[in-house]
């Protein structure tokens, strides 16, 4: 585990391997010169000779003789407003994970880095320090549980210094803490994530969220198959025909300090390996479908940071989990089930089953819980994975108000999100003559997306309600400094930031 600590102490005063700085694009080097010059009196020629101004996660090691010992000067930028897309906060993380790979790379095992200011940024001193810590967990993170070459792990930097001013200091130490925090949270949605799906399925996504229960007190309850089957969620089951691993639907309960909070529940689809039933997926597209439970992980571990960090808003976290198998008993296209609200859906495709077991996890919220406001996370379709790329989850809402909330806890945890269309001419695209509705849209209107987001508004009544499509966001997110192959914990920090911020 990685030490994160405050200090108010001179940057250069610290007994670390790394010393670090960021800067913007066209920075000052004067003010820099002088702080090092006693330690690197050239600097300002290297960073000449290199032709270092400054850009986004252009970075440059110094190797210097310091108190007898051998340490390195590091300095990072973090481009400018140029920068399109990309707001200061995002470029100050993506200068962060920069960091964390060259301190790597020069083998440091501690490292201390100067705060950016947060007024520059236009943040609170707590905001800042919480997102740092949070990157700083985030880069360091690396799944190598099944690597057993010592010539391959990767060594790790266990103990970081983070030196703030002393007026910003009892901000900072509080957002270290909630950073450490969620940043834990993420990086656990990674694990489950990254791990063999043989080795995590349905009743392993059981264990850990009785784990996640029992550490925070938690109200925890966790249907299993022959219990799905009876209060009839026939979505959830015909998904898990086909496997001899049983289904599970999870429910994590978090319980408000105010009598009149209000109820925030979060539902995430959890197919532990998704073949496509018989209809199979080509080979190709099988070989990351572990990462199919990437909304199921990200609402457990968002409720296991909200549960620590004590926020005032009731949380219920509904976890619906399958593996999605072919086999003899495998649900069949042309199937028919009747779904825990009563209505009915035409399977034309086995594949199309992350709404199959929304559905169920939707309606028991509603029913049950009767929540001020829903939002599911799903891997739910590739044409949204092929409409924004890596880039931006998908967002889909008829409700004004919660699109605002949402795209404002985006802004605040990194998760950025893009609004899809939903309409009438949509609706059409799902119905079927057998049937309430088609679990697959028409080719003729095509919008997968999109149908696939009214598909599951079948299942949540008038409740406020919002739709969260991460399938090319939770995992192999390439180009971003912070992240590596594998799962990238999507959804964990958008949603805490929704919570902490409901109220505000």
């Amino acid at each position: 585990m990685v030490s994160i600590t405050l200090s108010t102490n001179d940057l250069l005063s610290q007994n670390v391997d790394c010393y670090a700085y960021i800067v913007e694009k066209n920075f000052d080097i004067v003010p820099l010169h002088n702080t090092v010059k006693n330690m690197c009196p050239d600097l300002s020629a290297i960073l000449k000779q290199r032709s270092f101004i400054g850009s986004l996660e252009q970075v440059i090691s110094i190797p210097v003789a310091h108190d007898g010992r051998i340490a390195f000067i590091i300095v990072v930028g973090m481009g400018d407003k140029e920068s399109k897309g990309v707001s200061v906060v995002e470029r100050y993380r993506r200068a962060i994970g920069q960091l964390v790979r060259e301190a790597r790379a020069c083998k440091a095992t501690s490292l201390a880095i100067a705060l950016a200011s947060a007024q520059a940024c236009g943040v609170t001193a707590h905001y800042l320090a919480e997102q740092t810590v949070i990157v700083l967990k985030k880069a360091q993170y690396h799944f190598n549980d099944y690597i057993t070459e010592k010539s391959r792990k990767e060594g790790e930097i266990s103990s970081i210094v983070l030196v703030a001013n002393v007026d910003d200091h009892k901000e900072a130490q509080l957002g270290i803490a909630d950073g450490v925090i969620i940043g834990d949270a993420i990086n656990q949605a990674r694990h489950w994530i990254d791990m063999p799906p043989s080795y995590f399925t349905p009743q392993h996504l059981v264990e850990k969220a009785q784990e996640v229960a029992q550490r925070n007190n938690l109200k925890i309850t966790a249907y299993h198959e022959q219990e799905i089957i009876k209060m009839g969620m026939g979505g959830l089951a015909a998904v898990s025909r086909g496997s001899d691993i049983d289904c599970a639907l999870i429910i994590l309960e978090h319980k408000a300090q105010s009598d009149d909070a209000p109820t925030l529940c979060f539902v995430g689809k959890g197919i532990t390996f998704d073949s496509g039933g018989l209809s199979l997926k080509p080979a190709d597209s099988m070989e990351t479908m572990k990462e199919d439970m990437s909304g199921a992980a990200a609402v457990i571990s968002a409720i296991d940071a909200l549960a620590q960090l004590r926020v005032d808003v009731n949380i219920i976290a509904i976890a619906p989990t399958s593996e999605n198998l072919p086999s003899g008993c495998a649900t069949k296209p042309g199937d028919i089930v009747t779904f825990y609200n009563g209505k009915t859906a035409e399977i034309k495709n086995t594949d199309a089953e992350g709404r199959l077991i929304l559905a169920d996890a939707l309606s028991y919220a509603v029913k049950h819980y009767k929540p001020d406001v829903i939002v599911d996370l799903a891997t739910l379709t590739g044409a949204c994975s092929r409409a924004l790329g890596p880039i931006y989850s998908g967002l889909f809402s008829e409700h004004s108000e919660l699109v605002k909330k949402l795209y404002s806890a985006g802004e605040l945890s990194g998760d950025r999100l893009w609004q899809l269309p939903m309409g009438d001419d949509y609706k059409k695209a799902i119905s079927s003559t057998v049937a309430d509705m088609c679990n697959i849209g028409s080719k003729q209107i095509m919008a997968g997306a999109s149908t696939a987001a009214h598909f599951l508004q079948h299942f949540v009544g008038d409740i406020t309600w919002a739709h969260i499509d991460i399938a090319g966001t939770a995992f192999d997110v390439p180009n971003i400094s912070y992240y590596r192959s594998g799962g990238t914990g999507v959804g964990v920090g958008l949603l805490v930031a929704l919570a902490m911020n409901w109220k505000k």
